[in-house]
């Protein structure tokens, strides 16, 4: 099967340029650049992307589907068809799933669910624990889990506590963890310790159920950084592959250097759109861990997103059920689903002039493909797997409850008005969004890697 999509405004390897792209199947067989007159192919499907916008599938390398084990609030189905919507052709799920992927069997469990229900590529980290280093060793002498260690992106460390259980922070076992890994290691950083004594402060003072307000206060900046800065010296100690997920502070930025390979960052949406003021009118619908911070906090995350300190935006999309999201710092739960946005949102950020739109997709796209050694997806090539998303500008709309496709039903950007839309989203050369719906089909495919 032959696509052609037609004179686009292509944004790809820092460069805008009006062109088309001709599919053969699942593979980009040809980028050309200017308004050309088309291939005399009447069999091609053509689709006409006049006034719009085309770029690489976003990557998104931190989600939480919640499948298996917590699938009454989202699951791989659900979670990957907003993604589609979103513009979001590829994923990484995490391990803090019930049961925890921290075994070859839970591992295999998820792949094998991917296969039968992902509307969009997949692959998921392996979790570090007490309990599997053994394993973790294992894998990084190749020998017979060297099949394993290719099909994953990288392994997934909690150094501060979050959801799940998965607290690693005794300074033995992470000694061990940061010697004995290979692949990249994506590091939760909060100083546990720290958060506990905050939090006793707190209820002293205000009682055992402190506003949202004072999350961040609680999940506090010097918590951060405290256990980043662990991350970071463990890191040059061990000479490991580390990627810190979801700075949340100034401050952490002064641990990361521009064009070092072996020590990168994450940002997410979340902490690039909103800030603690926001918590008057959103409330826990913002609760994230880590906290979302202060102004400034946000505005030095969206600075570094140009100066190369923050190298990759993900979302730690992790829904929760409304009634989940009730309370205050203790009761309510953290995460918020925002994978369906995250491109919208960031658009939106171009258009305000935080970054560029050949910066977005540097950090949304090409970035995250060579940061896990993605094979073929992350550009618009030649010999590339067709993981495109059209978006158009100019075309306002409000979020409303009916075209969230999450399966928590809810989203804090409900009522905001974007000036962006996802037009189509195609996933190895198949429409799996068109016209404001996601195909019932499934083309998500295993994500291979280098």
């Amino acid at each position: 099967m032959r696509t052609i999509i037609h004179n686009a405004k292509i944004v790809n390897e820092d460069r805008s340029f009006r062109g088309s792209v001709i599919i053969d199947d699942d593979i980009i067989s040809e980028v050309v650049e200017g308004k050309q007159e088309l291939p005399k192919d009447t069999g091609a499907q053509v689709i006409d992307a006049t006034g719009c916008h085309l770029l690489p599938g976003i990557i998104d390398d931190h989600v939480h589907f919640r499948e298996p084990g917590l699938t009454h609030k989202a699951d791989i189905e659900s979670e990957s068809r907003a993604a589609a919507a979103g513009g979001v052709t590829s994923y990484f799920d995490m391990p803090n799933t019930v049961p925890q992927t921290t075994t070859e069997e839970a591992l295999e469990e998820k792949f094998d669910l991917a296969a039968k229900k992902s509307h969009v590529n997949y692959s998921f980290f392996l979790g570090a624990a007490h309990d599997n280093i053994p394993l973790l060793k294992r894998l990084a002498t190749g020998g017979d889990l060297a099949a394993l260690i290719r099909r994953i992106p990288g392994i997934k460390l909690f150094m501060g506590s979050s959801t799940g259980n998965m607290l690693v922070d005794d300074e033995t076992a992470l000694r061990e963890i940061f010697k004995c890994v290979e692949k990249p290691l994506m590091t939760h950083c909060e100083d546990t310790a720290m958060i506990n004594n905050n939090m006793r402060e707190l209820e002293q003072r205000l009682g055992e159920e402190p506003a949202v307000g004072y999350h961040p206060q609680i999940r506090s900046a010097e918590a951060c950084y405290r256990s980043t800065a662990l991350a970071v010296k463990l890191a040059k100690e061990y000479h490991t592959r580390l990627h810190v997920a979801h700075l949340s502070t100034a401050r952490e930025l002064a641990l990361f250097e521009p064009g070092n390979k072996m020590i990168t960052a994450e940002a997410t949406v979340g902490h690039l759109f909103f800030s603690d003021e926001d918590y008057a009118t959103l409330g826990t619908k913002i609760k994230v861990n880590p906290a979302i911070k202060s102004k400034d906090d946000r505005n030095a995350l969206r600075h570094a997103l140009n100066d190369g300190r923050i190298t990759v935006v993900g979302t730690d999309h992790a829904p929760h059920l409304l009634k989940e999201k009730q309370g205050g710092c203790r009761t309510a739960a953290s995460g918020m689903p925002m994978v369906q946005f995250s491109l919208l949102a960031m658009l939106e950020l171009a258009d305000k002039g935080v970054l560029t739109i050949e910066r977005l997709v540097q950090l949304m796209c090409h970035h995250p493909a060579r940061l896990f050694a993605i094979k073929r997806r992350g550009y618009i090539k030649k010999g590339y797997k067709a993981d495109l998303v059209m978006v158009r500008q100019g075309m306002p709309w409000t979020v409303t409850p009916d075209i969230i496709e999450s399966k928590c039903g809810w989203s804090p950007v409900e009522g905001h008005k974007f000036n962006w839309k996802v037009e189509l989203t195609l996933c190895n050369g198949q429409a799996v969004y068109k016209d404001g719906k996601v195909s019932d089909q499934l083309y998500g495919e295993e994500i291979a890697f280098i």
